[in-house]
């Protein structure tokens, strides 16, 4: 972890899940330990509050609270990112001049996600009134891709202009369609942004393609499968069996967090916040997904 990476997020980043205390707060000491496990285990950092982690049902107050707590627990800043996507865009800058402050320069920006009809040069402008509003060089921003989610998508246009206008304050762009093609798109318009991608099976293929390495959420429930794929190791069908197990299912987040309880033995990591609702029980799915994550992974 050289003074390099803190240019912008490369290698291999977890988008992590969020353990939650019984009356439905953030149990940061759970996150802290999580975090670090994953350490071990190859992951180079983690990214809270991203859509893996819920990141939209915490307010600006919980998520600094979370960086404040798991930053005194150990876990260094440089290998934290953070969601600081809001539909206000003055939430935005609030949570990342406080994030700057505590030590972290990886925020990763959604659009505002709730007008749909929103134009390209609207959606320009609203990353500009974080980026103007925020005004501190210190800033690692990332544009986060996830239309089939947020339902707003970040056009190719609006990338490469933001890079050309804010410089490497726009580190990079985190691309969540699972559309290749899309991938290609991005670091054709804008080839000097550092590009993740959320889709696990894409890689290898993205790395050799100029990408920047992946920030995922299956790397919650099976890091030893991702990091296999970043040694080259023909693992693809695999991956996306173990992809399909979570993606297949009604909520992708319940079903990981359902798997993280079986595998961890704690019955906590089943919360969830509303609008979702917990599985009652993931041993089945751990089941599964050990099938395809204990033979050796050669």
């Amino acid at each position: 972890m050289g003074g390099a990476m803190t240019e912008a997020i490369r290698g291999f980043w977890v988008a992590s899940a969020t353990p939650l205390a019984t009356d439905g707060s953030v149990d940061s000491a759970k996150l802290a330990a999580h975090a670090k496990k994953l350490f071990g285990k190859g992951v180079d950092g983690v990214v809270l509050y991203g859509t893996t982690g819920e990141g939209t049902s915490f307010n600006v107050a919980e998520r600094i609270a979370t960086i404040e707590a798991v930053l005194k627990a150990g876990v260094p800043a440089e290998r934290i990112g953070i969601g600081g996507g809001f539909p206000a865009i003055s939430d935005s800058i609030a949570l990342t001049r406080a994030v700057l402050g505590l030590g972290l320069r990886h925020v990763l920006y959604l659009p505002p996600y709730f007008d749909r009809s929103v134009t390209p040069e609207g959606i320009e402008d609203a990353f500009a009134a974080i980026f103007d509003g925020v005004a501190d060089d210190r800033l690692r921003a990332y544009l986060y891709h996830i239309p089939q989610v947020s339902g707003v998508a970040i056009p190719t246009t609006v990338a490469a202009n933001l890079r050309k206008r804010y410089g490497k304050v726009v580190a990079g762009l985190k691309d969540s369609s699972g559309e290749f093609k899309q991938f290609q798109a991005f670091r054709a318009a804008a080839p000097e942004l550092a590009i993740t991608v959320g889709n696990e099976t894409d890689i290898a293929r993205a790395i050799a393609g100029g990408g920047a390495g992946t920030i995922c959420g299956m790397a919650n429930i099976a890091p030893e499968l991702v990091k296999a794929m970043f040694d080259g190791k023909n693992v693809v069908a695999r991956m996306q069996a173990a992809v399909d197990i979570v993606v297949k299912s009604p909520s992708f987040l319940t079903t990981l967090k359902a798997i993280l309880a079986a595998q961890t033995g704690d019955a906590g990591w089943l919360r969830v916040r509303p609008p979702l609702r917990a599985l009652s029980d993931g041993t089945a799915l751990k089941a599964k997904l050990d099938e395809l994550t204990s033979p050796a992974l050669t």
